[in-house]
């Protein structure tokens, strides 16, 4: 299966982090984000991946050319921001007629991806996507999933200051051949996956909520709290964290 690692965020909520560093490229426990997906994506029989690239695109371009994933790898530089769809759209032949991965490389997290991708395969008949979902301890700043009784993705609730639950939405969508092949011609004018395309299919998305350690490496407090935890669990770093 193949996949798209969104990676050309400013990362404005992360600096002084970012000023110098590309998100995709900060640390944790030592290893920079990007690689520890290539990496754990790999292992789950995932690949070959597009990464798409824009601040900072030289030092991405740079770290990839040079390292043990070069050769799964495609770049897309992006001169002007595309969005989260936009990216997804303009590079959609690259999934040709398969099933594909999109997802955020910003987040951390230790789940083995193997039963995320078992849940994918056993997921209602309706359901065109499986979403990888999370507890989160925030969920004001999240957002929140309302699902019925199989799981079945029926509500969104975006940063809600009312939350119905701690659910989250956790940026990691795996999409059906039959979804992909909608995308140009159904979605063609959207920017945003999130806002733009996911309230279009309720009723037709799949969470599988991880049981593992998730967090959204989105300000220096969680930046912080990644590492601590992957230092904590070095030797277990695809389970869940206790």
């Amino acid at each position: 299966m193949k996949a798209l690692l969104l990676a050309a965020g400013l990362g404005t909520r992360l600096r002084p982090y970012t000023d110098t560093t590309p998100k995709c490229l900060i640390e944790i426990n030592g290893q920079p984000l990007l690689d520890f997906w290539l990496e754990k994506l790999t292992a789950a029989g995932v690949g070959p991946f597009l990464v798409n690239t824009h601040y900072l695109y030289e030092q991405v371009e740079s770290h990839l050319r040079n390292g043990p994933f070069s050769a799964a790898v495609t770049l897309v530089r992006e001169d002007e921001l595309l969005g989260t769809a936009g990216t997804l759209i303009k590079n959609i032949d690259f999934f040709a007629d398969d099933d594909g991965l999109l997802m955020h490389a910003d987040n951390f997290c230790m789940d083995d991806f193997h039963g995320f991708l078992q849940a994918h395969k056993d997921r209602p008949a309706e359901c065109e996507m499986t979403m990888m979902a999370f507890k989160t301890k925030t969920p004001k700043s999240c957002g929140i999933l309302e699902l019925d009784s199989r799981g079945i993705v029926i509500g969104f609730h975006e940063k809600s200051e009312n939350p119905p639950g701690n659910r989250a939405n956790g940026a990691i969508y795996l999409l059906s051949s039959t979804l992909l092949k909608r995308f140009r011609s159904d979605y063609a004018h959207c920017k945003d996956f999130s806002t733009e395309i996911l309230p279009t299919l309720l009723g037709k998305i799949y969470a599988y909520e991880t049981q593992a350690y998730f967090v959204d490496i989105g300000t220096p407090d969680t930046y912080r709290e990644a590492n601590i935890v992957a230092r904590k669990n070095k030797n277990n770093i695809c389970r869940s964290a206790s």
